[in-house]
């Protein structure tokens, strides 16, 4: 199983990475991080495949695919 680590500091919430998703589960989470922004936020970890979709349109680089 993939595993995904989101560097919720570093994002900043510019939801690219939700459309980028094949299987729809990354969303904006509810919450403000320190700068202020809606960080991206993983749901349903048991879903994901690992296609890295989502780090790859990343323009802060906040998040990390792990297979």
């Amino acid at each position: 199983m993939a595993k995904i680590l989101i560097d919720e500091e570093r994002c900043k919430g510019c939801e690219l990475c939700i459309p980028a998703c094949p299987k729809h589960i990354m969303v904006m989470a509810e919450y403000f991080n320190k700068k202020g922004y809606h960080p991206a936020k993983q749901i349903k970890p048991e879903e994901c495949t690992g296609c890295t979709f989502c780090a790859i349109t990343c323009p802060d680089v906040a998040i990390e695919v792990y297979k």
